[in-house]
């Protein structure tokens, strides 16, 4: 089943069941109001959403035209959101950003930071940052919305607690990276508000894109309409969604309702942009400038300013979009 949340004059939205073409919605609140509800009593609440779903996707209840622009974040604010860093590659390109260290470039046990969950943004919100000139960069990612985890939980603890898949932009601060780093205690003001794709998706309803505990499509990112990158991905992904949480559930018990990601996607090659149609390319822009860095000696692609348009989602095997697409323009704040 397909699940959204749609703004309402609460923070926490409506929880909507969304047709598997994304085209219609009709509201979940004969069974749960919103999705963290749903999270909390998910053995009862599943069953009776993919009931909906059933229903809805049959033809059988009446539904209302699903629109990306009204829906929030899937869960607008979470107990708890913990980005990953899953794909070597992309820890290999940005090891020699300013503020990164080698050190923390490692293959045994995955990287994590935690973000702010207290105001997630919704698929066609504005990136809002207080300046374009601090290096705004988008980084693409696949994110997991999890069941309670106890802490020390093995593997397949892990894996059974991965209730939805979307996807995610962790949208970076460049200029404040190396600041954050620096001062010790990790990612803060280089991390504003992540924002997250329309709709979030059961695993079941994956199919075989979802195995080995990874989803295995490739993330479409354009810029001002012009292609980015599609780096697939379920490739190229040392750590997968188990080991993240085995990972984060080490030292501390999950809530149902912490948001997992995967970290910035990531594929080997030796591409710079532009790329041809069936190019890979990037998933984010420090990438990108790492590889021009190499190739041509110094960085030609900017990062991103006032008025560009960010577009990021996941593409299926029959073309279309899986969970809809974070459509975001670049907005200063004005005081």
């Amino acid at each position: 089943m397909k699940l959204a949340t749609l703004r309402t004059a609460r923070p926490d939205g409506q929880l909507v069941v969304v047709s598997a073409d994304l085209a219609r919605c009709v509201s979940a609140g004969r069974v749960v109001p919103t999705l963290q509800a749903a999270l909390d009593d998910w053995d009862r609440a599943a069953p009776a959403l993919a009931e909906l779903s059933a229903q809805l996707d049959a033809g059988a209840i009446a539904a209302q035209p699903f629109d990306p622009a009204s829906a929030h974040a899937p869960l607008p604010r979470a107990y708890q959101w913990i980005d990953g860093a899953a794909y070597m590659s992309h820890l290999e390109r940005v090891r020699s950003l300013k503020g990164s260290r080698d050190a923390e470039l490692q293959s045994i046990r995955p990287l994590l930071y935690q973000g702010g969950s207290d105001s997630l943004s919704g698929p066609t919100a504005s990136l809002v940052v207080p300046s374009d000139e601090l290096a705004v960069d988008f980084e693409a990612e696949v994110g997991v919305i999890i069941g309670p985890v106890p802490m020390g939980a093995g593997r397949d603890t892990a894996a059974r607690a991965i209730r939805l898949v979307t996807v995610l932009n962790d949208v970076s601060l460049r200029r404040l990276v190396a600041e954050d780093l620096q001062n010790g205690f990790g990612f803060f003001h280089a991390k504003p508000s992540t924002s997250f794709a329309p709709v979030a998706v059961t695993v079941d309803e994956l199919g075989s894109a979802w195995s080995e505990n990874r989803l295995h499509l490739p993330i479409r990112i354009s810029v001002n309409g012009t292609l980015y990158g599609q780096p697939n991905a379920g490739i190229g992904m040392h750590f997968d969604f188990a080991d993240l949480i085995v990972e984060a559930a080490r030292t501390r018990n999950l809530a149902g309702g912490t948001i997992i990601g995967g970290g910035t996607v990531s594929n080997t090659h030796d591409q710079t942009l532009p790329i041809r149609a069936d190019g890979i390319g990037f998933a984010c822009i420090a990438e990108a400038r790492t590889a021009e860095k190499a190739k041509y000696g110094r960085a030609r692609t900017p990062f991103l300013k006032a008025g560009d348009k960010v577009r990021i989602g996941a593409v299926g095997r029959d073309g279309r979009s899986v969970f809809g697409d974070i459509d975001q323009t670049v907005t200063i704040l004005s005081n």
